[in-house]
Formats: structure tokens, C-alpha cells, sequence
């Protein structure tokens, strides 16, 4: 693991990401009544992780939030942007916020060490490894180079999701995507979309499935490849992925940790990540 963060390069373009901002006066307690997550936590300096559910529960999208002055950033995927943006103007109603699509004057990076000019950024809050999540003014010609397959890499060797790349919108269960592993969601606030079904999948009942890294010995399947044992039952599939590493979804009755199954034509071997507990499963 060290020497995947030692390739890392700092201030790695994320040309996938985008900017939304929330102004106003409502801007926190409008946001509060929608994620997972408890905006009276962030400030200056961290960053929050956080999901927009449906009613039901289900997977809508996930985010950063971002705290400079009276406004709050939005790190979001920048192919749904627009679909994130619809869904929050959605909400807004009477609320005194301002929701501004700012997909073109912000640049999203990591960055294994704090930068030192005056930018925005935090820790990634999923995980120590993942380094610094920074924003900062868009420049003209700049684009994403090679280095971001050392830091998808270093995600994936982690075992953390990346949005619709894993997750199946409007159908996968936020804690079967880690949320409450990787800092996304706040039992101990109030009401958000979604957060029944949320509260009793925690409280009520065992988790059935869930989002989990694997190791690839072969070519890397496409997504949605069914993952089979030895006696061809299909187990789960295969998400997002790079090399030899991959995020697969997997039931988890039929699960066993350091076993070769099956996935297209290659083997594939979960693998118990650091933040995931032994009773967690």
C-alpha cells in the first residue's frame, strides 16, 4: 500500500469531478433535511462525505461538501452534475439558497500532501491513505493526465466505491456501498431522505449484500460480469476496475474472504479491507 501512495503524484487533475455551490442563509439546514450525513459537523478545513437518497433508500448520488466563508462546495460527479443540480433545485421550493453549477471554474485534485497556497481543501474523509481532496480555479488546457491510474488504483486497492462506476443507481443500498464504514452517514441526526429504511437496515435487519474489493487474475472483466463459484452460482458481479483490481458486489451468505471465484475469463479474490470489521459481516 505504501508504495502505491509513494507513486502518487501531487495535485492529480479529477476531470470526473464538478462543482456545485449553496449560498444563502438556509443553505445548511436545506441540505440537512436531504443527506445522510450531519452538515452541523463541517467546517473550514474538513470536508464531509455524504449521499442524496430516494425515499425508499436507494442510491441517488454521493458527494464531498466543502465549507469557505458563507459557502458550501460540492464535489459531485461531473456527468451527473446536471442530474444532481435538477434533483436539489427539486427540493428548494421557498428556501433561501442559491444552487450555482460551477463545473467550469473549479478543478478538483488529490493530493497526497497539504497544499500550501489558498485553496480549498480537507482530508479525504473515506479514508487516511486517499491524501487531500482540493479545489482549485480552473486553468485553461488543463486535463486529466496518466496519474489518475495511480490514484484509481490506490482507491480501488482501498476498497472504496466511486459513484454510478459501482454503485447501480436508484437500486443499491447505501450501507451495501460502505457508507457507514467510510464517514457517509449520521445515525444520531434528524429526518433526511430516505433515512427510515436507512435506520432499519442498520437496527432492524442483517445486511445482505455489499461492496467489496477484489483482486483480478486475468483480463479485467466489464462491468456487470457475473461473479460464479466452483458449482456456477452466480454470487454477485463485478464493478468498476483497473489492472488487477476491482470493486465487486457480492451476496454476502455466499461469500468467503482469500477465495478464488469465477468472473468472465478471469479468477477473481475477495479481500477484507481495513475498515471493515469482523462483525460487520
Amino acid at each position: 500500500m505504501e508504495n502505491l501512495r509513494a507513486n502518487l503524484i501531487n495535485s492529480i487533475p479529477l476531470s470526473n469531478r464538478a462543482i456545485l455551490t449553496l449560498s444563502g442563509p438556509d443553505r445548511k439546514n436545506f441540505l440537512q433535511g436531504l443527506i445522510t450525513n450531519n452538515v452541523e459537523k463541517i467546517a473550514e478545513g474538513s470536508a464531509l462525505y455524504a449521499a442524496l437518497l430516494t425515499p425508499q433508500g436507494k442510491y441517488l448520488h454521493d458527494f464531498f461538501i466543502f465549507e469557505k466563508g458563507e459557502t458550501l462546495y460540492l464535489d459531485a460527479e461531473r456527468a451527473r452534475l446536471p442530474d444532481l443540480f435538477r434533483r436539489l433545485m427539486m427540493y428548494k421550493l421557498r428556501a433561501a439558497v442559491d444552487i450555482i453549477d460551477h463545473s467550469a471554474q473549479y478543478t478538483v485534485f488529490s493530493d497526497q500532501k497539504a497544499p500550501i497556497d489558498d485553496v480549498i481543501f480537507a482530508p479525504d474523509p473515506r479514508h487516511s491513505q486517499m491524501g487531500f481532496r482540493v479545489l482549485r480555479p480552473h486553468q485553461q488546457g488543463e486535463t486529466e493526465n496518466a496519474a489518475y491510474n495511480d490514484y484509481d488504483q490506490l482507491r480501488l486497492n482501498l476498497g472504496l466505491a466511486d459513484g454510478s462506476r459501482d454503485f447501480d443507481i436508484d437500486k443499491t443500498l447505501i450501507l451495501e456501498g460502505n457508507l457507514e464504514n467510510l464517514n457517509g452517514v449520521d445515525f444520531e441526526k434528524g429526518c433526511y431522505v430516505g433515512q427510515e429504511v436507512t435506520a432499519r437496515m442498520k437496527h432492524r435487519t442483517n445486511l445482505k449484500k455489499r461492496l467489496l474489493p477484489v483482486d483480478v487474475d486475468g483480463p479485467l472483466p466489464d462491468r456487470g460480469t457475473e461473479i460464479t463459484n466452483d458449482a456456477g452460482k452466480k454470487i454477485g458481479d463485478i464493478r468498476s476496475g483497473l489492472g488487477n483490481r476491482a470493486i465487486g458486489y457480492f451476496r454476502l451468505a455466499d461469500l468467503t474472504f482469500d477465495h478464488n471465484y469465477h468472473c468472465g475469463h478471469a479468477r477473481v479474490t475477495p479481500r477484507r479491507p481495513d475498515w471493515l470489521q469482523e462483525t460487520d459481516i
